[in-house]
């Protein structure tokens, strides 16, 4: 989840939801708040630690912290040095995931075509409205909607919180501030995460556990939404210079490998974005086999509609 998160286009909430932790992950957030205290009033220690499921979560964040610091660097100069690789892995990663998504859909029915659409919608018009958040003026509050937005971005699948930055034009800022322990930056940018999730995850919750099948295929729409972003062979045609200078890409245009090679006089490395685009899809079908084997210990009510 942190090497996925670190890359733009990527969402670290697609490698929850294909591993099978997706809503065990969303109902642990949800537990911090106030019934927290409560949990450790009656019972102590242990009692907080079962509330807050810190048996799933430690490790989960111990991962995602090292990956910042380790395979996301990693992740960062493969999207520099070699991006259509990069590129291809993700996209049979997401591929793959959205048809396990839409083959484990259950009693379908013709309106939750309505929630599809909506995630698709959705994916592809946010990044277009990110630019607004610059509006705001004070440097501080910018840093800590952006956390907010990125982190409640990182919870849904097929939404890049990283693109989003890019987007906002606070992506180098922020990677930049993780890389130097700019402890000013990361405590505002942590801040906005913090209440973040603590709003979102209870969103997601309660519709997960209320309309649980429409809320699939809403985050279904996001994944497919997601797709075009991640596609190997694309020209950029319209951009804008951010506050820092950096290039926020706003619409591409996608070819065919042959294409892209006559335009870039460029290999379109073709077997190696192939060969990647399996192993990403390999991946998720391995992730899924396992998820399926694995106990479930937290379970959200699915109403059956």
């Amino acid at each position: 989840m942190g090497a996925a998160d670190a890359v733009p286009g990527v969402s670290g909430g697609t490698i929850a939801f294909i591993s099978g932790i997706y809503e065990e992950l969303i109902n642990t957030i949800k537990q911090f708040g106030p019934s927290a205290i409560g949990a450790w009033r009656r019972g102590g220690w242990q009692a907080l630690s079962n509330h807050l499921n810190l048996a799933f979560l430690v490790p989960l964040l111990a991962g995602v912290a090292v990956s910042l610091f380790s395979v996301a660097h990693l992740a960062l100069w493969l999207m520099e040095a070699h991006p259509l690789l990069l590129d291809g892995f993700f996209f049979g990663l997401v591929t793959a995931s959205a048809l396990v998504v839409w083959q484990a859909s259950k009693g379908w029915k013709l309106w939750y075509l309505l929630p599809l659409l909506v995630g698709l919608v959705l994916a592809q018009g946010l990044p277009g409205m990110m630019p607004l958040v610059l509006l705001i003026g004070n440097e501080a509050l910018v840093v800590m909607v952006a956390g907010c937005i990125a982190i409640s971005a990182m919870l849904l699948p097929g939404v890049s919180g990283s693109f989003l930055l890019l987007t906002m034009g606070l992506y180098g800022t922020i990677m930049g501030a993780i890389r130097s322990l700019d402890l000013g930056i990361i405590v505002l940018f942590g801040m906005g995460c913090i209440v973040g999730l603590a709003l979102f995850s209870r969103l997601l919750s309660w519709l997960l556990r209320r309309h649980h099948t429409s809320t699939m295929q809403l985050l279904l729409g996001f994944i497919v939404g997601s797709l075009p972003v991640l596609w190997p062979w694309r020209e950029l045609l319209r951009y804008q210079i951010g506050p820092e200078g950096q290039m926020i890409p706003l619409e591409y245009r996608y070819l065919l490998p042959a294409d892209y090679a006559a335009l870039t006089d460029a290999s379109a490395q073709v077997g190696g974005v192939v060969s990647l685009m399996a192993v990403g899809a390999l991946i998720v079908v391995l992730l899924n086999r396992y998820a399926d084997r694995r106990p479930i210990d937290t379970q959200l009510g699915a109403e059956k509609e």
